[in-house]
């Protein structure tokens, strides 16, 4: 499978941005998705996940009321919306495949997802 990220862009504090995750070569149905994302000089957080049916999802403390996370099976597609942007939310953000198949649970650990996008840069000016 491959995932592709897009949405991405400059945008200013206060504004809003969807990204859309879309995934070829094998349905992500079954699989767990994440986003995540990293800003320069630091690690690679978890932004936030859904689980493979789509009505289970858990957000990054800090961006609880700010974001959300869908998904469209059919379309093979993850969204990620962010509210209210600041220029903390500056990153990459990659959407990310879990390891395991049709898991109820939706990890948090980046070593659970072993597919990644290539990732979209998302830069907020104050």
């Amino acid at each position: 499978v491959q995932l592709v990220e897009s949405g991405g862009g400059l945008v200013r504090t206060g504004d809003s941005l969807t990204l859309s995750c879309a995934a070829s070569g094998r349905p992500l149905l079954g699989h767990n998705m994440a986003w995540f994302r990293q800003a320069p000089g630091k690690e690679r957080e978890n932004v936030g996940g859904v689980n493979w049916r789509g009505y289970d999802t858990y957000y990054l403390e800090s961006m609880k009321g700010r974001v959300t996370i869908s998904r469209d099976n059919a379309k093979n597609t993850v969204y990620l919306q962010m509210n209210n942007l600041t220029p903390e939310d500056t990153a990459v953000y990659f959407c990310a495949q879990d390891k395991g198949y049709y898991l109820e649970h939706v990890p948090f650990e980046i070593d659970e997802y072993d597919v990644w996008g290539q990732g979209t840069q998302v830069t907020v000016s104050s």
